[in-house]
C-alpha cells in the first residue's frame, strides 16, 4: 500500500507537469485567493502549491521547477496531493529513475553477452561445417585421382603424358 502512495504522486506529477506548464489560472481562481482554507481546498487547482508551515496557498512556481526554500521548505510544500511532500517525491523518483536506469543497463549488457555468445557459437558451427566439407572435398580428390590412376594402368598410361609439356 506504501508503494502505491509513492507510485500514484510520482506518476501523477510526470503527467500532471504538462499541465501545469500549460494552464495559467483563470482569474477567478487565484491561488493567493484560497489563503486561510484547507490543503485540499487549495490542491484543487493544478497550478497551487500549498505550504504547511504558513498555511498559505500560492501559485506554483513554474520557472523555478522546485520551489524555493524562501517560498516554503520542500518538506512542507504539497502539490498535488496533501499527503506527499516535495522532498519524499523527490526521493521517489530519484530512486524509481536510478532503478530504472539499472535495469535498463543489465539489460543491455546481458543481450550484448548474450548476442556475443550466440555469434561465437554459430561462428564456430559455420567453422565445423566449412572443416567438414573441406575434408570431404579433399577424400573425393584423393578418390579421383585413385580412379584415374586405375584408368591409367588399366589401359597402359602409366607412362609420362606426352602432352603435359604444353601444359
Amino acid at each position: 500500500m506504501m508503494d502505491l502512495r509513492i507510485l500514484l504522486p510520482a506518476l501523477f506529477l510526470v503527467l500532471g507537469s504538462g499541465t501545469v506548464f500549460a494552464q495559467s489560472p483563470a482569474p477567478g481562481q487565484v491561488c493567493e485567493s484560497k489563503n486561510g482554507t484547507s490543503c485540499e481546498e487549495c490542491l484543487r487547482n493544478v497550478t497551487c502549491l500549498w505550504c504547511i508551515t504558513t498555511k498559505s496557498c500560492v501559485t506554483y512556481p513554474v520557472k523555478t521547477i522546485l520551489p524555493p526554500h524562501s517560498l516554503c521548505p520542500l518538506n512542507n510544500a504539497r502539490w498535488g496531493l496533501c499527503w506527499m511532500n516535495f522532498q519524499t517525491l523527490i526521493i521517489t523518483l530519484a530512486v524509481v529513475g536510478g532503478i530504472i536506469i539499472i535495469a535498463f543497463l543489465v539489460c543491455l549488457f546481458c543481450c550484448c553477452k548474450c548476442e556475443n555468445f550466440g555469434s561465437k557459437r554459430v561462428e564456430a558451427k559455420m567453422q565445423r561445417q566449412a572443416d567438414k566439407t573441406k575434408t570431404k572435398q579433399e577424400e573425393r580428390k584423393v578418390e579421383m585421382k585413385q580412379r584415374h590412376e586405375e584408368i591409367r594402368k588399366k589401359y597402359g598410361l602409366r607412362g609420362q603424358n606426352p602432352y603435359s609439356k604444353f601444359a
